[in-house]
């Protein structure tokens, strides 16, 4: 077994989740359950089929998105993973949604962080491992890191 990285290269200003699923429909319910969450949202959608063809499956609102979604994902390769790289939404938005897809197995991360990806690679195939999302912390956070983070969830309108 050989154990490596997989850096996903997320368009500037992009969100990402990455999760695991476990059959060819989750590219069709996934697809919906993103434009039932947010109207307008701007996504690709690309999901690793690890039986029959085993090709990238790729669905979206945005062509941009999906070359990249699939891209990721081909580079990934591993087996019934699925990534949603989105715009003019976060991850918030649509967790909930996702999470209530009947194929979808986990979400490993959704992040705009840098995201690197652990992957094992066996004989028969690679399988996620784990992620790192974003960068180690650099100390705790004082009273003026409080005040920042309070005025920011208020200034994206998730706190009143």
């Amino acid at each position: 077994m050989e154990i490596k990285t997989v850096r996903i290269e997320a368009p500037e200003g992009s969100n990402v989740i990455l999760g695991m699923a476990h059959f060819i429909k989750t590219v069709e319910d996934i697809y919906e359950a993103m434009v039932n969450s947010v109207p307008k949202i701007k996504f690709g959608l690309a999901f690793c089929e690890s039986s029959g063809e085993c090709l990238v499956r790729v669905e979206g609102t945005d062509e941009d998105l999906k070359r990249a979604a699939a891209k990721n994902m081909l580079k990934l390769g591993c087996g019934h993973s699925f990534i949603v790289i989105l715009r003019d939404a976060y991850p918030i938005n649509v967790l909930n949604a996702l999470k209530r897809v009947p194929e979808v197995c986990t979400i490993y991360a959704a992040t705009a962080n840098p995201l690197e990806v652990i992957v094992a690679e066996t004989e028969q195939g690679r399988g996620i491992l784990g992620v790192i999302d974003g960068l180690k912390p650099r100390g705790i956070e004082d009273e003026e890191g409080v005040k920042w983070r309070k005025n920011i969830l208020r200034k994206l309108g998730y706190k009143r």
